[in-house]
């Protein structure tokens, strides 16, 4: 049976006095999407780096592609693709001769011209990188890190910037990798692509892992009720009124969500409850947890 991607058990780094991962532990399975999530500061790069082979932990055992990506750099760099946020492109290459150049490094390297194409480039092959927008730079470096037909590629932030056509052309990219068993590790802030694009999330949070699973079982099939009204209302006098195994909560500051068994009787007594407090339930939903919701519940809404 084939290892997977990546495997991490019991990854430290350190920085000074500062632990950015401590015990993590990661498996990225072949062939799939995995999104790796965090707030800032969580270790999220720390841990790609380390996978790509740019640092070495302090502590725990890295393998990538069944590979150690540091002793065996040689035999992994043919097959891992990277794409970086920004830089590593000669400012004056033009974007077509650059994607050109770039093939010429891969034995049976993907049509740079369709990539190009594909992407949204095309009408840009003769523009040097400098000119580029900043959305046409991150879609550049995307052409850069597939064109290879690599086994593993590592996108960070890869629509970042990205107007929507953008966003959704690359999307396509991954989709038709993994379509092809290229295996894929992102990072993203963007909750709808993990949720859109991964086969398994992993949220890591102060250095280790605090959740992780499909995007569907991370959200799990509970829908929610939301409404917004004036703040402060008691929420326990509703709360023993809802059905049983329902919950109720003011997050954020005159906002409300019920969680649990979504049905008629639910809504009723809750439309019911609002107006027995003389208060109208305005921009009333009826939503199914996001991403989002789990990734705020798990690490905080504080700013960091």
């Amino acid at each position: 049976m084939d290892s997977p991607a990546v495997a991490l058990a019991g990854l430290v780094k350190r920085y000074g006095r500062a632990v950015a991962l401590d015990g993590l532990t990661l498996r990225a399975e072949r062939g799939a999407v995995t999104a790796i999530l965090g707030p800032n500061g969580a270790g999220k790069t720390s841990t790609v780096e380390i996978c790509e082979g740019f640092r070495r932990a302090d502590a725990g055992t890295v393998r990538v592609l069944g590979l150690d990506p540091v002793r065996d750099a040689a035999r992994l760099r043919p097959r891992v693709g990277i794409m970086l946020q920004s830089g590593g492109v000669p400012p004056a290459a033009r974007a077509g001769e650059w994607l050109r150049t770039v093939s010429r490094f891969h034995a049976h390297p993907l049509d740079w011209r369709a990539l190009l194409a594909l992407l949204g480039l095309a009408e840009h092959a003769r523009t040097p990188y400098r000119r580029l927008s900043g959305g046409q730079q991150q879609r550049l470096s995307l052409a850069a890190a597939v064109i290879g037909r690599p086994d593993l590629i590592f996108l960070d932030e890869p629509t970042a910037g990205l107007d929507p056509q953008a966003r959704h052309a690359c999307w396509e990219v991954v989709r038709e990798l993994r379509a092809r068993g290229v295996s894929t590790v992102l990072t993203t802030h963007h909750m709808d692509e993990a949720e859109k694009l991964a086969d398994k999330v992993v949220i890591i949070d102060r250095g280790g892992v605090v959740a992780e699973g499909s995007p569907r079982s991370l959200t799990g099939a509970e829908r929610q009720l939301r409404f917004r009204a004036r703040p402060g209302l008691d929420l326990e006098e509703l709360l023993t009124a809802l059905p049983m195994g329902s919950t109720a909560k003011e997050s954020p500051v005159g906002h409300y969500v019920i969680e649990g068994h979504v049905g008629p009787e639910l809504l009723g007594t809750v439309t019911a409850w609002c107006a027995s407090e003389g208060v109208t339930a305005d921009d009333l939903s009826v939503e199914r947890r996001t991403l989002e919701d789990v990734f705020l519940e798990l690490t905080g809404r504080e700013l960091r």
